[in-house]
């Protein structure tokens, strides 16, 4: 448990349900998680709400996200991954089960490429949805102008997948920076764990999360990351992760704010459910 409570509507923007059947071409083979245990551990951190993100394992097959979110569609969000042509028919049924983005993910693959990005954008506006996105750091500077260029929110994945250790001057760094002060642009405070260089409680990520904040506090969100998957140090605890949140923004209306109000805007809770 977290050393203060979560606040009434907490919401946990960032997690996964593995099922069984999983793609052939997958980058990674993780156990199971199911949304039972994903429940129970939002009940043990006192988290009202969560967001299920499709997993690369599961390529293009939605069923066990969308399963799990129509199930508890007063407490659950779905983010899907399509390809660009997927018929509309497709994209209804998501909408309905509770889905209200889309995910690209280049880290681990499973989905559409940036070739993709702009027809990907386009299916997320005609659904009013929004669009998330898993990608090297490396080509954030580049991709930077493309982002800006997008007709609807998007939301760069675990702080913009920036190493710390390349520090906030880092040109990944300050584009993340630069877009997020812009028109459509959101960060998930997640992933701690996969971009801190000195290991738990990885305080190394302190700055770059109050350089956001400082940006626009009003555009974050923070996500569990649970169940931890393709990680190859200890299993972090949520507990401590979201004691590491207070630490990292200090000011407790803020982060109250992280942790409900942006959430509740951009995934739509209150949205039938």
């Amino acid at each position: 448990m977290p050393a203060d409570p979560t606040p009434p509507g907490a919401c946990d923007a960032h997690a996964h349900v593995i099922g069984a059947s999983m793609s052939a071409a997958r980058s990674y083979t993780p156990p199971e998680a199911t949304v039972e245990s994903y429940l129970a551990m939002l009940d043990a951190h006192r988290i009202a709400r969560g967001v299920l993100v499709q997993i690369s394992v599961h390529g293009t097959d939605n069923r066990v996200m969308t399963d799990a979110v129509s199930a508890h569609s007063d407490r659950l969000r779905g983010i899907a991954v399509v390809h660009a042509d997927a018929p509309d028919a497709e994209l209804a049924r998501l909408a309905s089960s509770g889905v209200v983005g889309l995910r690209l993910n280049t880290a681990f693959g499973g989905g559409p490429s940036l070739d993709d990005l702009e027809r990907l954008a386009a299916r997320c506006r005609e659904l009013d949805w929004h669009l998330e996105l898993l990608l090297d750091h490396r080509a954030l500077p580049e991709l930077a102008p493309r982002l800006e260029r997008l007709p609807v929110p998007f939301v760069l994945d675990h702080l913009g997948h920036v190493p710390v250790s390349a520090g906030i001057a880092h040109p990944a760094a300050q584009a993340m920076l630069s877009l997020l002060r812009g028109a459509h642009c959101w960060v998930k405070l997640s992933g701690a764990y996969r971009v801190s260089a000195t290991g738990p409680p990885h305080r190394d990520t302190i700055p770059i999360v109050r350089a956001l904040v400082d940006a626009r506090a009003d555009r974050l969100v923070w996500g569990s990351d649970w169940p931890h998957t393709a990680h190859a140090g200890p299993t972090p605890r949520v507990g401590a992760l979201l004691d590491l949140l207070r630490e990292q923004v200090p000011d407790a209306a803020q982060r109250d704010a992280i942790l409900v109000d942006n959430a509740a805007r951009l995934y739509r809770f209150g949205e039938g459910g």
